[in-house]
């Protein structure tokens, strides 16, 4: 099994591109949303750890982000608890689909949370910063300050891109990210 892992700044397309390859497609953030909706184990660790923050299950999203802003280590305790859950779910994800030729890893935190291994394809999605801003201005639950303590826990960009072995220009067209996507796949399965 090939593993294809996404990478990219916040906004930048990533889900995007990783759903135009055609093989199984492991989401990070949906499988968040999954977990602030219906696993209450999760529900209780983070209420036992910021009880301040955490009252009524399912997790609402805007408790989540008041959290994340109103202390700093927060977002850490955040993380480290939704995480190991995400961790569980990407290797059931491998599991299910371990018979396929190519599977796609969309986790906005793979190398941050060393989820890749050393043959795994990494792409970098590079997409114009004045489009990406304008994408998420356009997100309902945008917040500006939300977006820089996010950021502020990622790697930088350029080290993500360094590490990849192909980048996708993404222009947020169809027709230009399946010619990228194509030659990919050509290269990858030669």
């Amino acid at each position: 099994m090939i593993k294809i892992g996404i990478l990219g700044g916040i906004g930048s397309g990533k889900s995007f591109v990783a759903n135009k390859f055609g093989f199984p497609v492991f989401d990070a953030d949906k499988e968040v949303s999954q977990i602030y909706k219906k696993d209450k184990k999760t529900f209780k660790k983070l209420r036992k750890k910021l009880p301040k923050y955490f009252n009524s299950f399912p997790i609402d999203k805007k408790e989540v982000s008041f959290a994340i802003l109103d202390r700093k280590e927060n977002l850490k305790k955040i993380v480290k608890i939704i995480h190991l859950e995400v961790r569980k779910k990407m290797f059931f994800f491998l599991k299910k689909n371990k018979k396929k030729k190519i599977v796609i890893l969309d986790i906005p935190l793979l190398l941050e949370n060393k989820l890749n291994k050393k043959n795994d394809i990494l792409i970098f999605v590079q997409a114009k910063k004045s489009e990406v801003l304008s994408r998420l201005k356009k997100r309902n639950n945008f917040n500006k300050k939300l977006f820089h303590k996010f950021n502020n826990i990622q790697l930088p960009l350029d080290y993500k891109k360094n590490k990849s072995q192909f980048i996708v220009k993404n222009d947020f067209k169809n027709k230009t990210v399946i010619k990228y996507v194509n030659n990919i796949l050509k290269e990858i399965l030669k």
